[in-house]
């Protein structure tokens, strides 16, 4: 699934369209009136977290990449697209295995754009609020709430919780003030090394946790579990990321088994 950089390189990519006028729409999706987009400009590109945004006039349309969604600018793919705009010089704008939604056309109204890890208007201080008001809720999933970190994805968590030495099954109020202020701090600047590394078509290189198999501070195999309520793969090292609190038995050094999983609810 695309997370947020992903998305703000996709606005930034399509930035060539703000001002066109669509002069034709096609598409599946069954939640998009396509005639009605013939005829209107394109006001804004606008993206939140996971959410790539087209406002119109007197609409906006809202696509979300899923798992497997993608996009082509001026190139088709040989699969028949979610949503086609066509522009009077022959460009397109092609979306592919995607969630399409018609939104009303005031964004401003429905999304908090202070709560996007890589908005201008990103609020460190709102999010810690946030965050600390979910103290039972495991890291494993604090890091893939989109309220709270919208545009973080798996990469994210794996990549953060190594980097500040948290075991994903840690409880946020567990926590020290200061290890939750880090949370947030390294979310932000995880998103831009995440943006600048996918730019370059490096980003893979930089993973130290996501997907590995040796902890590379502690020259030991990694831990690979589903866990939290997401259910989504962590990758940790047992010996360096600390568990908040600690674990009543202590896992096993060395496994990579999908063992580990969300205590039973007291």
């Amino acid at each position: 699934m695309p997370e947020g950089p992903s998305i703000v390189i996709l606005r930034e990519q399509a930035e060539g369209f703000v001002g066109r006028t669509i002069t034709h729409a096609s598409g599946n999706s069954k939640d998009v009136d396509y005639p009605a987009l013939a005829g209107q400009p394109i006001v804004a590109l606008r993206s939140w977290g996971k959410h790539f945004l087209i406002q119109l006039p007197d609409r906006a349309l809202r696509i979300h990449l899923l798992m497997f969604g993608s996009y082509r600018i001026n190139e088709r793919k040989d699969a028949q697209p979610r949503l086609s705009l066509g522009f009077d010089d022959g460009e397109e704008f092609n979306f592919y295995t995607c969630s399409v939604k018609t939104l009303p056309p005031d964004l401003d109204a429905q999304y908090d754009w202070s709560a996007d890890v890589m908005s201008d208007q990103w609020d460190a201080k709102a999010a810690l609020k946030k965050l600390r008001a979910k103290p039972d809720m495991l890291v494993c999933d604090a890091t893939l709430d989109q309220e709270i970190f919208s545009g973080a994805g798996n990469i994210f968590k794996n990549e953060v919780l190594f980097r500040i030495r948290v075991h994903p099954l840690s409880k946020v109020g567990a926590l020290s003030a200061a290890k939750q202020r880090e949370l947030v701090e390294q979310m932000r600047v995880y998103a831009f090394d995440f943006l600048r590394w996918k730019k370059a078509f490096v980003l893979k290189q930089h993973w130290l946790a996501h997907t590995r198999r040796i902890c590379p501070r502690c020259d030991i195999p990694f831990h690979k579990a589903h866990l939290g309520k997401t259910q989504r793969r962590s990758f940790f090292c047992v010996k360096c990321q600390k568990q908040y609190p600690p674990a009543l038995t202590p896992a096993r050094s060395g496994s990579t088994r999908q063992s580990q999983r969300t205590p039973p609810a007291s």
